[in-house]
């Protein structure tokens, strides 16, 4: 049993790879369909569907516990307890459903996961191209999630201006971009702190999406001399140590 969870979690055959796409597909739904239910009432389909989705998980958290080799170090990593989060979140409702915006963590975790980061590369020549892209505005949408689950979970029954996620969502916006538009302002010591927080890490985070996407494109290869690992699309020397690199290119630029 171990033996068929480690090859479907950590091997690199198709049958894992097909399983690792799918618990992709799974956590995108699952952030499509908090997303989509988080303007309605919660009505009763919406808690089962809430605890279906929980129980999955739950497994898949089982499962990966099942395989560490490392017990105790299982539970000082950061995907351990975004996992945590999320399962709480879907199974216990009275949590506070404004952190379910908190749900997207797995998705972060498994998209930096190397076995599918590896198949990316290699099924998705868009993906090979744009990585860095892709990650940094990965990384800005969790951001920006997380912070609008806090900000609504922490001032719906104390700021008359926030009554629901687009709410959140529009003052999480103008706040990181700095916009500051001032219809909606935080309530609370907890509300400003959250505020600074998101224009510290928020531009951060917007700032490494813009460098990305601006800055001249970049290819991996790592030189066998020095190790340097990205190089320009055009180049035939390292510019680390100056030996020649025989970069694999499409003849795309």
């Amino acid at each position: 049993m171990i033996a068929s969870l480690r090859m479907l979690y950590e091997s690199d055959g198709a049958r894992a790879h097909r399983f690792r796409y799918a618990l992709l597909a799974f956590d995108l739904s699952t952030i499509a369909f908090v997303i989509v239910t988080s303007f309605f009432p919660h009505v009763v389909w919406i808690e089962i569907a809430d605890a279906l989705i929980g129980v999955v998980i739950v497994a898949d958290f089982m499962a990966r516990f099942a395989i560490a080799r490392g017990k105790w170090r299982f539970w000082g990593r950061i995907a351990t307890w975004a996992d945590i989060i999320a399962i709480i979140s879907f199974l216990a409702p009275i949590a506070g459903e404004g952190l379910g915006f908190l749900r997207i963590l797995r998705t972060l975790r498994l998209m930096h996961t190397y076995q599918l980061m590896a198949r990316l590369r290699r099924d998705f020549v868009f993906f090979r191209r744009n990585e860095e892209v892709v990650l940094a505005a990965i990384n800005l949408t969790v951001f920006l999630f997380v912070m609008t689950g806090l900000i609504y979970a922490t001032q719906e029954n104390i700021n008359p201006e926030i009554n629901n996620y687009a709410d959140a969502l529009y003052f999480t916006v103008t706040t990181l971009t700095t916009t500051g538009f001032g219809d909606i302002t935080p309530k609370g010591e907890w509300g400003r702190m959250l505020s600074v927080l998101i224009m510290i890490f928020g531009v951060t985070l917007f700032l490494r999406l813009a460098q990305v996407l601006f800055r001249p494109t970049k290819v991996r290869y790592e030189c066998q001399t020095c190790g340097l690992s990205l190089h320009d699309a055009d180049a035939i020397h390292c510019k680390h140590c100056g030996d020649v690199v025989h970069i694999d290119t499409e003849g795309l630029t």
